[in-house]
């Protein structure tokens, strides 16, 4: 016959709470084990039903439909590889079209903005020369005239010339594209204190008077006067300065000075 052992309340404690984590120690390897299983099972799983998908496309007569997506190449080659080959192309083809004209624009661009900014580069200032006066019999006086028609005034001493379209020669200024341009000049005469002012400018556009200044008096012996003018010119146009018949200019030639620029150009579509 056994003893019954007689436990205090905590020895009775420590017996139960040591049968516990004998309990414990035993249930967690196990769920360590089924946790491990079951995530075997899940990526087995995974891997089972891919390949059976890429067994039935291969296994698979005719054409695959997958719309932009290439079958063959998602199943017979890498995973999730792009098949939207024909609109890539094609897009391709566009951008290599588009880049193509842009740079047939910018040149035709490039070439507008050249022309507009060579179009900027007209302007000319000329004087008269000094050597053009000569004697006036019976008198001190050298000038340039009287003559008994109209006479073009060479401003052959020219300071400034930028596109070349004014003609020294000539004293022609001539328009080399259409735009709005502006004109001046200035007409100086000095006579002997018995001498006659007596001139007239005119400034001429295509044989047209367009402005002149006059003088015509016996109280000064010196006298000068500037006219300015702006002027609607077409490529071709001219424009020049004349003395009138019977009129003079005399004594430091080098006063009188024509000159002339480019407002803005018309810029043709």
């Amino acid at each position: 016959m056994r003893r019954k052992t007689s436990l205090t309340k905590s020895q009775e404690f420590a017996f139960q709470k040591t049968k516990t984590d004998k309990k414990t120690m035993g249930v967690i390897p196990l769920l360590l084990l089924s946790g491990s299983l079951f995530l075997f099972g899940h990526v087995e799983s995974q891997s089972t039903a891919a390949d059976m998908l890429r067994d039935a496309a291969l296994q698979l007569k005719g054409s695959l439909t997958c719309d932009k997506w290439d079958c063959n190449c998602t199943f017979k080659y890498q995973r999730s590889c792009c098949c939207a080959a024909s609109e890539l192309h094609k897009t391709e083809e566009d951008t290599f079209l588009r880049i193509h004209h842009l740079y047939a624009d910018i040149m035709t661009l490039n070439l507008r903005v050249n022309t507009f900014t060579e179009s900027f580069k007209v302007a000319f200032k000329a004087s008269m020369d000094p050597n053009l006066a000569v004697a006036i019999p019976g008198s001190t006086e050298r000038c340039f005239g009287p003559f008994n028609t109209d006479v073009p005034i060479p401003y052959s001493s020219v300071a400034l010339n930028d596109g070349s379209n004014y003609n020294p020669s000539l004293g022609i200024f001539m328009a080399s594209c259409p735009g709005v341009y502006m004109f001046s000049f200035t007409a100086y005469s000095a006579v002997d204190s018995t001498g006659r002012l007596y001139h007239k400018v005119q400034l001429m556009k295509n044989g047209q008077l367009a402005v002149s200044v006059l003088e015509n008096n016996r109280e000064d012996n010196e006298d000068s006067a500037t006219q300015v003018v702006t002027l609607e010119m077409q490529r071709g146009d001219q424009v020049y300065l004349q003395l009138t018949s019977g009129r003079k200019l005399c004594t430091s030639l080098s006063y009188n000075i024509f000159t002339g620029y480019i407002v803005y150009p018309y810029v043709q579509e």
